[in-house]
């Protein structure tokens, strides 16, 4: 937001649980009084029961790129969501249409059954988390329906964005021990700031479970709790735990992912960085 105000930006959400308007406290969406300071875009945009694939985020964010350009502001993607980053500057992998019945197959599958059949049918991923339902799903599906590991489909180019545009990347990594105490405190916070309203009126949508909206960190934890199964003082430290391990999975992978000459910055931002920042940005806007 700072940037946005000293370069006439335009904030645009990568966050993968951020584009959910359900989702404002539990995601830690801006409020009206950030978005006061400068103009935000895909933040709350989709429905909880319109699940948001980085593919389909990528054309909202060219959309919203191409705007941003038309009025002269500069855009500001700002996220953690790397897939979708990834997705939009690089591209997806071209994978074909996914046979329908394989489909099916794989998703009835339990992740546990799901998890060996990859470890078998495609080794190349058996560096997906064995809890990771999502991906692994994916991998596996892919695998049936094209003969090829989506792995395979990744070297291919894809559509993204990268040759068109000039980008001025920045990771930050703050310290660990900053960024552990953040966690703790930002779940707490949102249990003070309507985090459990917002699970119940998640439930009484009954939604599926199996939707981004309902797995995002928090619902799971303050559903449980809302059931009886777990204690308040268990809420609190499932929450906290689930960000934690989070933040240290988006740490190591902004750390090691992206290409190697982005900017790792591995202090934490002040005004005098920023404003080195702003006038960089100034100057690339008014020069490419």
């Amino acid at each position: 937001m700072r940037l946005a105000e000293l370069a006439g930006g335009v904030v645009i959400n990568a966050d993968a649980s951020q584009v959910y308007r359900d989702l404002r406290v539990l995601s830690a969406r801006p409020d009206a009084a950030d978005e006061a300071r400068a103009p935000h875009r895909l933040f709350g945009h989709r429905d909880a029961a319109l699940p948001c694939s980085a593919a389909a985020w990528a054309l909202d964010a060219r959309a919203e790129l191409e705007a941003a350009w038309r009025d002269r502001k500069l855009p500001i993607l700002v996220g953690g969501t790397g897939l979708y980053i990834r997705t939009l500057i690089f591209g997806i992998a071209p994978v074909p249409e996914i046979d329908a019945e394989v489909r099916r197959g794989v998703r009835a599958l339990p992740t546990d059954a799901a998890y060996s059949a990859l470890l078998a049918e495609d080794p190349a991923m058996a560096h997906l988390r064995p809890s990771d339902s999502t991906r692994i799903a994916r991998a596996l599906e892919v695998i049936r329906s094209t003969g090829r590991s989506i792995a395979q489909w990744r070297k291919q180019p894809g559509d993204g964005i990268a040759n068109s545009i000039t980008l001025i990347p920045l990771i930050l990594l703050p310290p660990r021990d900053w960024l552990r105490h953040r966690c703790d405190m930002r779940f707490e916070r949102m249990l003070e700031q309507g985090a459990v309203e917002e699970v119940i009126a998640l439930r009484e949508r009954a939604l599926n479970p199996a939707l981004p909206a309902m797995r995002a960190i928090g619902v799971p934890e303050i559903s449980a709790w809302l059931d009886g199964t777990i204690d308040r003082p268990t809420l609190i430290a499932r929450g906290q735990a689930s960000t934690r391990q989070y933040a240290k999975r988006q740490y190591t992978w902004f750390r090691h992912q992206p290409p190697a000459d982005w900017p790792r910055l591995e202090k934490q931002l002040d005004d005098n960085i920023l404003g080195k920042i702003a006038i960089k940005l100034r100057d690339e806007a008014l020069t490419g």
